[in-house]
């Protein structure tokens, strides 16, 4: 059994200790700013439940806040907390800090200290190299949404490029799908029997090391990666009475990643690369690349339309963790550029190797200076019993989202 964890507070207050001792000697504040925004969602899926226990139907409430202040010397401070209350499933109601940082900018180097969200990757249907932070799944099957990561971050930006040196003291647990929800599988992820390689468990110190470039149109980064595995390894086991569980057990990876993207007139091209060690029994390689190309002021109109083309793979194939280990993506993005911001993306994924294909529709529209209306379908055709997203194969979506910006 592993051992008792820290509560889960301790390493936000931890950091928001050390941000509290970093402000205290900077000189009075320059610049602030109070913003953010609450939202309301309801979930409906249209099929029958195939597990006991999950709702047909959700509905929730999300606000995230943000605060900002810039100091005369240039340096910031910026704290993002998050929160969501949901009636469908216990374990996405949930509180996060997704930014809680000091800036300290001099000339020669910037440092940010505390919680941190950082992006890396270019491509469109998965972001297959970005590993810093943490995937808040019960946000979103696209694993989009991440978690606030403790870190220090050094950065120098030069003629030669860019070098952040990452330095991760705290590692956050990937957040799963409960009993009543939906878009998991038949067995239910029990947190409380996480497992770890390393004896120091979420105490292991990660780090990161990362090399971006721009020459011309083409844009570059190389990045390494020690320490413990965002995706976790899924062990069968049982609980208490009998039913069926899966155990989440984190290992001890290296990761050498590549990411670049290249415009060419109205192309743009792109491509995420990796090679990781120590997961599983064998080291594996994967990549994703395409394309998108953007029809301006399609049919003599005010609105661009982009076709997207991208093939995800991954070398373990069928023994892969993901749904993605040899598939053809391909997207329409309409951009109406329009007062209200109207855009949609239509999106299918289908495997090569099975009749097995992912449909999806992400639009969003303004209404005034503070409303957003976000609209999202997911579908789910043909999965045959071999396919990794089998056991949700009656987990259709229909969500509708209603932002207020403040």
């Amino acid at each position: 059994m592993p051992s008792a964890k820290p509560p889960r507070i301790r390493w936000a207050f931890l950091f928001i200790l050390a941000a509290s001792f970093l402000l205290r000697p900077l000189p009075k504040v320059f610049a602030h700013e109070v913003a953010g925004y609450a939202a309301g969602e309801v979930r409906l899926f249209p099929n029958d439940a195939l597990y006991s226990g999950q709702n047909d139907q959700s509905s929730s409430f999300v606000i995230q806040p943000e605060y900002y202040h810039e100091f005369e010397s240039g340096s910031s401070f910026a704290f993002t907390p998050f929160f969501r209350l949901d009636s469908g499933d216990q374990e996405r109601t949930h509180l996060d800090i997704r930014e809680l940082t000091y800036l300290w900018l001099k000339e020669d180097f910037e440092l940010r200290v505390g919680v941190r969200k950082v992006f890396w990757g270019v491509t469109e249907f998965i972001h297959l190299i970005d590993i810093v932070n943490q995937t808040d799944l019960v946000e979103s099957v696209d694993t989009e949404d991440k978690l606030g990561q403790p870190m220090v971050n050094f950065s120098v930006s030069r003629d030669w490029g860019m070098v952040d040196i990452f330095w991760m003291p705290f590692f956050r647990e990937r957040t799963f799908v409960g009993t009543g929800g939906r878009l998991r599988g038949a067995s239910v992820v029990d947190e409380a029997r996480t497992q770890y390689e390393s004896a120091a468990e979420e105490w292991h110190s990660d780090w990161a090391l990362r090399y971006s470039y721009t020459f011309g149109d083409i844009d570059m980064g190389l990045s390494q990666f020690v320490g413990t595995n965002r995706d976790p390894t899924l062990l069968d086991g049982t609980d208490s009475n009998g039913d069926d569980i899966k155990i989440p057990k984190y290992e001890q990876i290296k990761q050498t990643s590549l990411d670049v993207s290249y415009v060419v007139g109205e192309w743009l091209w792109k491509l995420e690369s990796l090679y990781r060690t120590g997961q599983g029994n064998e080291d594996y390689f994967a990549w994703a690349g395409g394309f998108e190309y953007t029809s301006v002021g399609v049919l003599e109109s005010n609105m661009d339309l982009g076709f997207v083309g991208e093939w995800l793979y991954d070398d373990r194939e069928d023994d892969a963790d993901t749904a993605f280990e040899n598939d053809i993506a391909g997207g329409l993005r309409l951009t109406v550029n329009d007062a209200a911001s109207s855009e949609a993306l239509l999106g299918w994924v289908q495997d090569v190797d099975t009749s097995a294909r992912l449909l999806f529709l992400e639009a969003s529209r303004r209404f005034g200076n503070n409303w957003l209306l976000n609209i999202e379908m997911r579908l789910s055709l043909d999965q045959p019993a071999s396919d990794f997203l089998f056991e949700q194969r009656k987990d259709d979506l229909f969500q509708t989202e209603l932002f207020y910006y403040f």
